[in-house]
């Protein structure tokens, strides 16, 4: 049976999954990040499918998202890489406060997310490196290709000062693992993305992937490719993306 726990770490809202008989032992710990506009429920069956591998799973709402919103998602499209880096800042304290109660497995540690999570996810595992491994799924690990494309196409966009976006995209080299790719030193990493995904390009992804083919430090590197799938993780993707988590933690 799989608890479904309300918590809080240091006022962040989050949600842990565990298997009822597992809830004080020492486990890998897993941190799955939603996407743009969601919001930690929306996830439950990703985060229920890794937690019936023995894993525990904490989901946190994001920056203006869930119990943290402040008005609709959307009014806050400009502040989007904010929201990312903001999740950066606050990962290593959700970890924290596993690793000082005892329950997390030596220093077993990894992190999942779709969409805006999956963005996260790349950003977590260039700048983090004890993250053990992690699943991209629908994100992108260039998000500087990625701003350039998201600003250009959002509307109004010529009103907004220049400094305003300049300021808002300033960290984004030292979070792009397209710009970083030594620092994935050799650690699994799986994507998974749809070739007709019409918010995230499928297209950066899979160059980013093919242009690291043969090296050494992307050796644990997989991608699985579904052709004409859009931006939505299908039950199989998500079960694939548990397998690998349990794949990973068996090595």
């Amino acid at each position: 049976m799989i608890s479904i726990i309300h918590k809080e770490c240091q006022g962040l809202p989050y949600l842990e999954l565990i298997e009822e008989d597992k809830k004080d032992q020492s486990l890998p710990l897993i941190v799955f990040y939603h996407g743009w506009t969601g919001r930690k429920e929306n996830n439950l069956t990703q985060g229920y499918e890794i937690a019936k591998k023995g894993f525990r799973v904490v989901m946190p709402d994001a920056l203006f998202h869930g119990e943290r919103a402040d008005g609709p998602a959307e009014n806050h499209q400009l502040q989007f890489w904010q929201i990312i880096e903001k999740s950066i800042e606050e990962f290593p304290k959700f970890v924290k406060l596993y690793a000082d109660q005892g329950l997390i497995d030596g220093d077993n540690v990894a992190v999942g997310g779709l969409s805006m999570g999956g963005i996260t996810v790349c950003a977590l595992f260039t700048v983090y490196p004890w993250i053990k491994n992690a699943v991209c799924l629908e994100g992108t690990p260039n998000p500087v290709a990625f701003a350039k494309i998201l600003v250009d196409n959002l509307p109004g966009i010529e009103d907004v000062p220049q400094e305003y976006i300049h300021e808002q995209l300033a960290g984004l080299n030292q979070i792009d693992m397209s710009l970083n790719r030594e620092k994935i030193a050799g650690r699994p990493l799986h994507f998974w993305h749809g070739t007709a995904d019409d918010m995230v390009p499928y297209s950066l992804t899979k160059k980013f992937f093919d242009e690291i083919q043969g090296k050494d430090f992307a050796k644990n590197v997989t991608m699985t490719t579904t052709p004409g799938a859009g931006h939505k993780v299908s039950f199989e993707t998500t079960v694939e993306m548990a397998d690998k988590f349990a794949e990973y933690f068996a090595k």
